[in-house]
């Protein structure tokens, strides 16, 4: 659009300096001559302008419509008047009359002018806003203008970019005036304009990079498959090569490293894992988890994307990595949900799911409040144990057979009952276990320090009859005179086993030691206590 007038010449100049047509700037200044022509005629005429190339002036003008009968004045008029104007005009046509536009005084041109700034400021938010939302996902360059808050504007040239927290690595420090590359995350519509979002910690960054360093990339013969990156911290991308003959690993590391370390100085030291990719899913997350080396891999649930990944126990800690990094940037890069163990873990895991499998139930006949006809309806369903049936949910129970909500309900209560017997049944076991130990704790001491000769001398008659004929040969009236004496003697005193005492010495020990003890006990019970130890010595005489 050649335009020589003053305002064609400055439309020619906005055009160039914010990138926007022509075409828009015009349209602009028609729409404000409009606004400034309505405000000072204050009338509600159809008012249209036009700008006129060849004269560089905005014309306005009236427009009326031709109608059969008038309804409107200010914007129709009758066939009859409208072809004194234009003979050849029929019904429906317009009729424009000019109005003079130099009658409209500064305060019509300031309205104008603000009209036309407002245009000129959307058509060139909508045009930045088109071409950079074009370019999401592309590498600029800019300049550290400002920061606002947490945040880094970054000058771009033709707009100004934010940086988020989120948007920034761990690693940097951003300082005015510092160059930077960054890639335009997003482009987002506000009041003040669009937003252009720029981000140093999302990982196509780093794609951006090789793509610039390795010309194999640049030129599709290395394809990036797939990408994981904690900023700041570590990258694992994962390359694949077109041609056979190039390796892709090979082609992203570069001569002495030359090309990956120029990527790591651009991040600041970030460390980048470069990573094989595998079509196969197995083979692929054994290569993921570099630079740990994993044992096997077994695909868990192929439809909600869940593995398992064995490692040697000495690896365990370099392929989780720091606070789980390496593991987490394995499942991002491979897409797939990761439990990982070690050979030991694994080892005891399959351990433990023997165990339970060997380890025999209890059969459903103990199941108290359930019928035999219900049993055998779970048990034709291979439930043969309660440890089994409490493992199942009421839904699979109902999937049984003659197996109701009612029922359902009536088994989990008995189900509930058994281990509730069984939990009282184990801590009272225990209890009476500990009581009863230390009763047997001392016999069995006393055992123990004989020496093996004495007991080896000791006739065997003379254990097994000894105790029950002494218990049993003791006078009425001995018994009744030593009542009083037990009741004052400890448990251990009374409790003492004869055989106990038969058993610790030979027969001519137990002969010599009769009268002794009852020496002992003479100031209480003497005569009862020696004529017990006569039948004794009879005994064993005998």
């Amino acid at each position: 659009m050649g335009m020589s007038s003053p305002l064609g010449t400055m439309i020619e100049q906005i055009s160039r300096e914010k990138h926007i047509e022509p075409e828009i700037i015009v349209a602009a200044i028609e729409d404000a001559m409009v606004v400034a022509a309505r405000k000072y005629y204050k009338t509600e005429e159809d008012l249209r302008s036009k700008f006129n190339a060849a004269t560089g002036l905005v014309e306005v003008f009236s427009v009326q419509t031709v109608v059969e009968e008038v309804t409107d004045p200010k914007r129709e008029i009758s066939l009859t008047d409208a072809r004194k104007i234009t003979a050849e005009i029929e019904v429906g046509g317009e009729i424009s009359t000019t109005r003079p536009t130099d009658v409209l005084g500064r305060i019509a041109a300031q309205t104008a002018k603000q009209v036309i700034m407002q245009k000129v400021r959307e058509a060139e938010r909508d045009t930045i806003f088109k071409e950079y939302n074009g370019r999401v996902g592309e590498l600029v360059n800019g300049i550290v203008k400002r920061t606002e808050g947490p945040d880094v504007i970054v000058d771009l040239g033709r707009t100004e970019a934010r940086m988020p927290r989120r948007e920034q690595s761990r690693l940097e420090a951003y300082n005015i005036g510092d160059r930077l590359r960054a890639v335009i995350r997003a482009v987002e519509r506000a009041a003040k304009g669009p937003q252009v979002i720029v981000s140093r910690a999302d990982p196509v960054l780093v794609q951006r990079l090789f793509e610039m360093e390795v010309p194999e990339i640049y030129d599709g013969t290395v394809q990036i498959r797939a990408a994981a990156r904690e900023a700041g911290e570590r990258t694992k991308i994962a390359v694949q090569s077109r041609d056979k003959d190039v390796d892709p690993v090979g082609a992203c590391v570069g001569m002495k490293g030359m090309r990956v370390q120029s990527i790591i100085r651009e991040l600041r030291g970030e460390k980048i894992d470069i990573i094989p990719y595998s079509e196969e899913t197995v083979i692929f997350a054994q290569k993921a988890f570099s630079p740990a080396k994993v044992t096997r891999v077994q695909i868990i649930d192929a439809e909600t994307r869940h593995m398992e990944v064995i490692v040697e126990d000495t690896q365990l800690s370099l392929a989780i990595g720091k606070k789980g990094q390496n593991v987490r940037l394995a499942s991002k890069l491979i897409g797939w949900n990761i439990d990982i163990k070690s050979e030991e873990e694994k080892r005891q895991e399959i351990e433990a799911q023997m165990v339970a499998l060997t380890a025999p139930g209890t059969p459903l006949a103990e199941l108290k409040g359930v019928g035999p006809k219900t049993i055998g309806k779970i048990e034709v369903h291979g439930i043969s144990s309660i440890e089994k049936l409490a493992d199942m949910t009421p839904e699979q129970l109902m999937e049984i057979p003659g197996i109701g909500e009612k029922m359902v309900e009536k088994i989990q209560v008995s189900v509930a009952s058994y281990f509730q017997n069984l939990e009282a049944k184990q801590a009272a076991g225990s209890g009476e276990g500990g009581e009863a130990a230390e009763v047997a704790e001392a016999p069995a001491k006393a055992v123990a320090e004989v020496p093996a000769e004495a007991v080896a001398d000791v006739p065997a008659e003379a254990v097994a009859e000894v105790p029950a004929e002494a218990v049993a040969e003791v006078p009425a009236e001995a018994a009744a005179a030593t009542e009083e004496v037990v009741a004052e003697e400890t448990a251990e005193t009374v409790e003492e086993p004869a055989a106990e005492a038969a058993a610790v010495a030979p027969a001519e020990a137990v002969e010599e030691s009769a009268e002794p003890v009852a020496g002992a006990t003479e100031g209480e019970a003497g005569p009862e206590a020696t004529e017990s130890a006569e039948p004794q010595k009879e005994k064993e005489e005998e």
